[in-house]
């Protein structure tokens, strides 16, 4: 291996395409391997902990967990604070990012109404709580830090972009609307002349 490789299912979603964000902003030559679904049952004990995305860099054991990828390259490429507190802070800014995920994703495996039914009641309490937090938590602007972009917004902009694209079954397209700072952060990274450059590649 003479390059990084990411490995992630072929989306360009979650975990995975955060990650290859943050790897395109370093301006690192990285091998972008894409898992077919039906591929995944053969590889899945071979990863680190079960699960993607994982992260192969020369000379070292394959690293995995996305929180883990996006800090290791914010560290060594700018994209994270040099502060210890700030880099805390962004941090626990991922983590609830995590949280989100741990709670919609499951109603990812659900049948029909039992999926309505859960996903009405993450639209009752759930999300409006975390969309709160989360707002009380982004002080700066137009990033989560400020004028710089740190891989903690590619990841607020992934999980706002899954729910704006009207797509989440159940869940208005509107349901982070009334959170200014939050889709401000998601709006940014958007408009970020790297980020642009990513998703026009031919």
């Amino acid at each position: 291996m003479s390059k990084p490789r990411l490995i992630y299912f072929d989306a360009p979603v979650s975990r995975g395409e955060e990650c290859r964000l943050a790897l395109h902003l370093a301006g690192i030559d990285f091998e972008d391997v894409r898992i077919k679904p039906a591929d995944w049952p053969a590889l899945k004990d071979r990863m680190p902990y079960g699960s993607l995305p994982v992260l192969e860099l020369p000379g070292r054991p394959a690293l995995a967990h996305s929180n883990a990828i996006l800090v290791l390259i914010g560290r060594r490429h700018g994209l994270h604070p040099a502060d210890d507190f700030e880099a805390a802070r962004h941090e626990g800014m991922m983590q609830h990012v995590e949280d989100l995920r741990a709670h919609v994703s499951p109603t990812l495996r659900m049948g029909d109404a039992e999926k309505k039914a859960a996903r009405e009641a993450l639209v009752a309490g759930f999300l409006p709580a975390w969309a709160k937090a989360a707002e009380r938590n982004i002080t700066a602007g137009p990033f989560f830090g400020g004028e710089k972009i740190h891989v903690v917004d590619l990841k607020l902009h992934m999980a706002v972009r899954w729910f704006n694209a009207g797509k989440v079954d159940h869940v208005p397209a509107t349901i982070f609307a009334g959170y200014p700072r939050l889709v401000g952060v998601h709006d940014a990274v958007r408009d970020h002349a790297g980020v642009r450059a990513w998703y026009a590649r031919s």
